[in-house]
């Protein structure tokens, strides 16, 4: 190092920059770009929480030395103001991640250490707090520093660094001059905090900027969230400029809210609009794009969440977290994990407090911000039967716009198996995979639309420890592949691999946030076994209390915190419903399909579908074929007989009708939820139950009334049909409708396994019912009540056809004529029978709509 920087340059009159951080010093060559952060294989490595990975760069740009910050979650700063881009020299002191304690980088020369003149200082706050005029203070966690001790103070008074004798004061300077126009004004405000646009676009008055995924769009995003033709800016007469929707399939956004499809919005100085994963502000003439390539921050302020009668079940729930990070929530049971995971998501908004989506209010912007949050619930959220990519094929088609190529789908779907090295089992079935693979496929269907935060819970829950390991390791290559996750866990054998560890104590409160090599020293206990034994134990004592009280909170969580709680105002439910990918008819058609698939790789199934009535219309056949349907052989004037027959064909289509739903429900609730989630119609899904099961059900109608019928004397005509067709109709009307009640069922019960014990009960009261086995007319309550039973109608309905009114022995032999009115023989009185079976059905169907919102994310329902 020279003694003077008039004798000491690098090459052509470039001043000598030496950095020093940490002890350690680089002397910087004007011929190459030097990258500071968290990256190992950056130049400069820092190992701090709180620096991004690729934090930023400084360079010679020809005229000074430069520092230019990157995007950082934290920020760069210079004497306490976060800077963009600036240019520095010998003396001049930068803090990384922190105004205050940030890592501190002291730049140098021949002569560092002499003092800047006061006046120059002052010129350079000046010039500082104009280009910041609303600089607030970053509301960003933070890590303790390197040799951080009990002693380190964390609201450390700034410290004023001298810089060189006659060094020229650094001039800030924005990487983008905001310019005052018709569209922007000048300093408006950042769209991800102080990030720096990703790219820029000049508009030109009267001329249209359309934006799409096509090639032939002024403005190409390639992103699958987009579609190929989805807005467009252009000048209104009066010199502004607006938005304009072009019927795109995930929405347009200004300022997070959804602008109708194919409708349009003015835009003000700081309105932000969002299309896909890019954001775009209009400054003056100039469009600045911002594109979320996954490296966002994250927060939650004071959420409180509050069930009926008053109980908080979370209390006042702070932390944050930088890009690129990994974080593990664990907790004793009753500690609120799984309703912090859904207040955190946007499934269960908070009642009070705010989670930031990088700056951004996750609640009042979760139309749009929703596309870019992934989560994978503890079960999986495939059809196990399908293979993996033809699950991953329904679930691109589903979440993606349906102007979507096949090309495109597939091109996606290999990218997400290559990189969770899938690609091998693509054509395994997934109930074929183990634990761990299963649990990477649920991974990959979140991964398809590139999301930048992941909420995992309970991933590693029945695994062993091998595969929990491979697990937590794939969460941690998320996270450094430029992504923030947040696993809600039992686990602790792998929690060394997150950055931060979240602790839930029991009632909801924070125990304890911070690293996790800490946690174990900051409870005063060796194993995780003895803290969460403590918490059993302890449960009125306050844990959240004693956290608030330790050094680590105000390392790690005091920022965060600082902000005053505030209740929760959400937007109205239209604004935050997020518009359907598909429309209504595509997505019925891909459901019908994805089931249909289901259940044609299913053989156990669709054995048990063709057995089943088979089997029901021989036990039929059993009663002696001289006591048919038909006319009663002499001397016996009645065939009493028919009625049996009928009873065990109607009960029998019963029991195979519901038998056919009754689970179908329960076991995709977990895929429908997070489906719906993502834009799925409630009705195209019912619907797409309702068609698939529906021909299952008519087909097995068809196959109970050939074997039962056959045998069978029937009348020579029938009301409007040949009598077995009539029959036929109505058994299948029958079946339709216990489907219907048997997917009543399965949207009541919580698990599986109840399914049974209610499928019985209800056929075995189809068979008290149906008016065979004793006189239900005429009995007042009694009557009444059966009208609720599908089997009443439908023997009803086949009565009429073969007036079993008159071919059975009356109930009241004293009194002949007093007949069932429901069997009466006509074709009026069938097809009243017949509406009011179907009738049931339908209303069975509303019933199912109204139970499933129950199973929907609470922004989700109507």
């Amino acid at each position: 190092m020279g003694a003077s920087s008039g004798d000491n340059s690098v090459g052509h009159g470039v001043p000598e920059l030496v950095l020093e951080l940490n002890g350690r010093t680089w002397t910087l060559d004007p011929s190459r770009q030097y990258t500071l952060g968290r990256d190992p294989q950056g130049d400069v490595a820092i190992d701090d929480a709180r620096v991004s990975w690729r934090h930023a760069t400084i360079s010679w740009g020809g005229r000074s030395w430069v520092i230019e910050d990157h995007g950082s979650t934290n920020g760069t700063f210079v004497q306490g103001q976060r800077i963009h881009q600036m240019e520095i020299g010998p003396g001049s002191t930068l803090h990384l991640g922190n105004a205050t304690d940030g890592p501190r980088v002291n730049l140098s020369g021949s002569a560092s250490g002499a003092a800047v003149p006061a006046a120059q200082q002052q010129a350079q706050q000046q010039a500082q707090q104009q280009a910041h005029p609303q600089q607030a203070p970053a509301q960003q966690p933070h890590a303790a520093p390197q040799g951080g001790g009990p002693g380190w103070a964390h609201n450390a008074p700034q410290q004023q660094v001298p810089a060189q004798q006659g060094w020229q004061q650094p001039q800030q300077a924005q990487k983008i001059p905001p310019q005052q126009g018709p569209g922007g004004v000048a300093g408006a405000p950042p769209v991800y905090g102080d990030r720096s646009p990703t790219t820029f676009h000049q508009l030109a008055l009267g001329r249209v900027m359309r934006i799409g995924r096509a090639l032939e769009n002024e403005l190409v995003v390639s992103d699958l969230q987009v579609s190929r033709l989805h807005a467009e800016f252009h000048a209104t007469p009066d010199g502004r400029y607006e938005i304009r929707d072009l019927g795109s399939h995930n929405g347009t956004y200004v300022n997070g809210m959804p602008i109708a499809k194919g409708g349009s919005a003015l835009l003000g100085p700081n309105d932000i609009v969002g299309v896909g994963h890019s954001t775009f502000r209009l400054v003056g003439d100039r469009l600045e794009e911002f594109v979320d390539t996954g490296e966002v921050s994250f927060s939650a302020r004071h959420l409180t969440v509050t069930v009926d009668g008053g109980k908080d079940i979370l209390k006042d729930v702070s932390f944050g977290v930088p890009e690129k990070s990994l974080i593990a929530v664990i907790g004793p049971s009753g500690s609120g994990k799984s309703t912090l995971l859904k207040a955190l998501t946007g499934y269960r908004p908070a009642n009070k407090g705010d989670v930031l989506y990088d700056n951004r209010n996750l609640y009042k912007q979760f139309a749009e911000l929703r596309q870019r949050i992934g989560l994978v619930p503890q079960d999986d959220i495939l059809h196990k039967e399908l293979t993996v990519k033809k699950a991953l094929k329904y679930a691109a088609k589903l979440r993606f716009p349906s102007d979507t190529s096949e090309q495109e789908r597939e091109q996606r779907i290999d990218e997400v198996l290559r990189e969770l090295k899938l690609d091998i089992h693509k054509e395994k079935k997934v109930t074929s995979l183990s634990g761990g693979q299963r649990k990477r496929v649920s991974v990959a269907l979140e991964l398809l639309t590139k999301p930048s935060l992941i909420f995992l819970d309970e991933p590693t829950s029945g695994l062993d420890p091998g595969m929990d390991r491979d697990v937590m390791q794939l969460l941690r290559g998320l996270a450094d592949d430029g992504r923030t996750v947040l696993v809600v866990t039992h686990s602790v054998a792998e929690l060394a691999i997150c950055d931060k560890l979240l602790v839930m104590a029991p009632g909801g409160s924070v125990a304890y946030f911070g690293p996790p090599e800490e946690a174990l020293n900051f409870f005063g206990y060796s194993t995780w076994a003895d803290v969460f034994s403590a918490f059993e134990n302890y449960r009125d004592y306050d844990w959240a209390g004693r956290w608030k009280g330790s050094q680590h909170y105000q390392m790690y969580a005091a920022d965060i915190d600082a902000v005053a709680a505030q209740s929760v105002h959400m937007p109205p439910p239209q604004a935050m419903k997020p518009p359907k990918p598909q429309g209504w008819g595509s997505q019925l058609w891909t459901l019908i399909r994805r089931y249909t698939s289901v259940i044609a790789s299913d053989k156990g199934f669709l054995g048990l579908m063709v057995i089943l009535p088979a089997v029901l219309g021989v036990v039929s056949t059993v009663i002696p074929a001289d006591f048919g349907l038909g006319p009663p052989k002499p001397p016996s004037r009645f065939n009493g007989d028919a009625g049996t027959i009928m009873l065990i064909l109607a009960v029998g289509m019963c029991f195979s009708g519901a038998a056919n739903s009754v689970r179908e429900l329960i076991k995709e609730r977990v895929i429908y939820e997070r489906e719906r989630a993502t834009g799925l119609s409630r009705s195209a899904y019912l619907m797409s139950k309702v068609i698939v099961l529906g021909v299952v059900t008519a087909i097995q109608g068809v196959i109970i009334c050939a074997i039962g019928f056959i045998p069978r004397d029937l009348p020579a005509e029938g009301l409007m049909m040949p009598p077995a067709v009539e029959l036929c109709i109505v058994i299948i009307g029958l079946g339709f409708t216990s489907m219907m009640f048997g997917l009543v069922i399965s949207s009541l019960v919580k698990t599986a396994e109840k399914t049974m014990p209610l499928l019985v009960m209800f056929a075995i009261v189809q068979v008290v019912f149906t008016g065979i086995l004793f006189q239900v007319y005429g009995s007042p309550g009694l009557e009444q009540f059966a009208w609720l039973m599908p089997s009443r109608w439908a023997i009803a309905g086949a009565g009429s056809t073969l007036d079993l009114a008159h071919l059975m022995p009356p109930w009241d032999q004293a009194h002949p004529n007093d007949l069932d009115p429901l069997w009466e023989h006509s074709v009026s009185q069938w097809g009243i029978n017949l509406a009011i079976l179907i009738a049931l059905g339908v209303i069975c169907g509303f019933a199912v709509a109204r139970l499933l919102r129950r199973h929907e994310p609470e922004v989700m329902r109507k």
